[in-house]
This record gives C-alpha cells, structure tokens and sequence, in this order.
C-alpha cells in the first residue's frame, strides 16, 4: 500500500516492529524519551493512555509531516503498576508476586496525523492468569535476560518459561500492540488493512481472539 505520508513506529521494541512489520505498511523507526513516572493518583488506564500519547506527541514534533504510532503497555497486580523490572532480583519479586494468580495487562495506543491535527487513542485490557511457576523455573527464565526489559518481567510468547495458564483478552495486546485495534486506529486516517485476523496469529501463532 502506497501512503500519502510517512508512518513512524515511536517504538524500540522488537515485539512492536515484528507486528508493524506484519501489517506489511513502509514504517520507520524513532524512539520517543520521555518521563514515565505515574502521576498521583493516576489510575493505571489513565496511566497508560497518556504515556503512549506522550510517546506520540514528542516524535510528531520532530516529524509534523508524519503518521507517528506509540504505545505503551503496563502491567497491574492488586492496584500496583509493574513496569519494567531494574535487576534480576526485581524481575524475580514480580514474577514470584504474579505466578499462581491473575493480573491486568493494558496496552494503549495512540496515533498522531500529520500536523498534529488528528489525535487518536485507543486502550486494550487482558485478564492474565499466571501459571503457578516454581522458584527453580523463574531463576531459568531470569537467567535467559528475557525479562528485562518487559512490563512485568514476562513474555508471554516464551516457548520454554510460558508463564500462561489462561487469558482472557487480546494476546497481541499482552505482548505490547493489539493489532486488531491499531487497525482500527489506521482505518481513521483511511489506511485500510486487510486480513488483520490473520496477520495477527501469523505474529503470535494463536487465534485472534477479535476476528475468530
């Protein structure tokens, strides 16, 4: 598909730019520094949506001309936001907190037209139930590095750790884009993709739990 401008992923993330590159759309890639520290009193949607619009707005800046795409994914276990962890001990209290129960993944995303004139924001959230991993079993996991730099020191795609019992949600979403709704965004501003459903379970290799 031709654009009538440029797409600009504000992302580092691996996971996002494997989904970018499924929706088969020329992109490129620049990173969006910001200040991530919650608000207080700031609910984790609240949270998360104006992260990924921060994200968005600091590359439009630079790139008026552009479609910029951010977003940013937060995990929460009983009202506590789990962001990234700072070391493997860390990684470890998260994981020991979360195996064996159910927590909230939410991933926003937000889109910002040419010019700034359009702002699009759109949240994503999933129920995530744990499987109930033993203190050997997260030590392997953490030794691989995977963790670290994921909200809430998981993949839920590790074939190996595959720390998952049951979701109930979008599994794209859990792992940073549901690309069902960042199609929808992009419908806004007339890009249409096709096959979305199945683009997505060619990335995650599951069912897409919108368009089954």
């Amino acid at each position: 598909m031709k654009l009538s401008y440029p797409l600009i992923l504000a992302s580092a993330s691996p996971r996002r730019h494997q989904f970018m590159r499924a929706l088969g759309l020329p992109f490129n890639i620049h990173t969006a520094d910001i200040d991530e520290t919650p608000h207080p009193q700031e609910s984790p949607s609240a949270l998360v949506r104006r992260l990924s619009q921060e994200k968005a707005q600091a590359v439009s800046k630079d790139h008026p001309q552009a479609l910029v795409i951010a977003a940013d994914t937060i995990v929460v276990l009983d009202d506590a936001i789990l962001g990234k962890p700072t070391s493997p001990a860390h990684a470890k209290e998260m994981l020991t907190r979360l195996r064996d129960r159910k927590h909230s993944v939410y991933s926003a995303i937000t889109l910002t037209g040419p010019e700034n004139n359009v702002e699009y924001t759109v949240l994503n959230q999933s129920i995530v139930s744990m499987r109930p991993c033993t203190n050997a079993q997260i030590d392997a996991y953490i030794a691989t590095g995977d963790p670290m730099d994921k909200a809430g020191a998981y993949a839920i795609q590790h074939p190996d750790f595959a720390p998952v019992a049951r979701l109930n949600g979008c599994y794209a979403g859990v792992m940073g884009l549901p690309l069902t709704d960042l199609a929808d965004a992009l419908a806004a501003y007339g890009i249409v993709i096709e096959s979305i459903g199945q683009r997505c379970a060619d990335v995650t290799g599951q069912a897409c739990c919108v368009m089954e």
